[in-house]
C-alpha cells in the first residue's frame, strides 16, 4: 500500500507540472490515465467517488 501512494503522489505530481508547464499533450494524457488509475486502487478511492457524487447531485439541482 506504501508503495501504491508513493506512485500516486509522484504522478500527481508529474501531471501537475505538465498542466502548469505546457498544458496537456498526448503524452501527459497518458500519465493523466495512469494517476486515475493508481487513485481508484487507493483507500480514498470512496472519499473521491462520494466527493464526485455530491458535486454532480448539487450540479443537477441548480435550476436555471
Amino acid at each position: 500500500m506504501i508503495l501504491s501512494i508513493s506512485g500516486v503522489v509522484l504522478l500527481g505530481i508529474v501531471v501537475f507540472i505538465f498542466f502548469r508547464k505546457d498544458g496537456l499533450k498526448a503524452s501527459h494524457a497518458v500519465v493523466a490515465m495512469l494517476f486515475g488509475f493508481y487513485l481508484a486502487s487507493t483507500a480514498i478511492a470512496p472519499s473521491i467517488k462520494a466527493g464526485g457524487e455530491s458535486l454532480a447531485s448539487l450540479l443537477g439541482g441548480i435550476k436555471f
